[in-house]
């Protein structure tokens, strides 16, 4: 059975809750949604990072240290330049919810159900 559709781990009772809620607070930021999708697409630079999210380096690096804290995100050295990528889909899939869960907010018929 694929890991995504066993419910065992889905029950309100479940000891991942209070973990989930960490991960949402992760994300609860402008800056941080921007870099997940971002990196969507591949591993990327700080300095290339920092162009896309119209953000300074040292602002992106802080932003990164946090996700890769909640382990949403893994850093690779090369020599002194540091590539970032997603750990793994989990937090695209959770960004572009919350993204089309927004466009039902705002739009009475959203782009995503045209």
């Amino acid at each position: 059975m694929h890991v995504d559709t066993n419910g065992d781990d889905l029950s309100p009772a479940s000891e991942y809750v209070e973990v989930a809620v960490e991960v949402f607070r992760l994300l609860a930021d402008a800056t941080r949604i921007r870099i997940v999708l971002a990196l969507r697409d591949g591993e990327l630079s700080v300095n290339h990072l920092a162009d896309i999210v119209d953000r300074s380096p040292a602002a992106v690096s802080q932003h990164l240290a946090k996700l890769r804290w909640g382990k949403l995100v893994r850093v690779r050295q090369d020599g002194n330049r540091a590539f970032y990528r997603l750990t793994d889909e989990h937090a695209t899939r959770l960004v572009i919810e919350a993204i089309r869960q927004a466009e039902h907010a705002v739009d009475e018929t959203p782009g995503h159900h045209a």
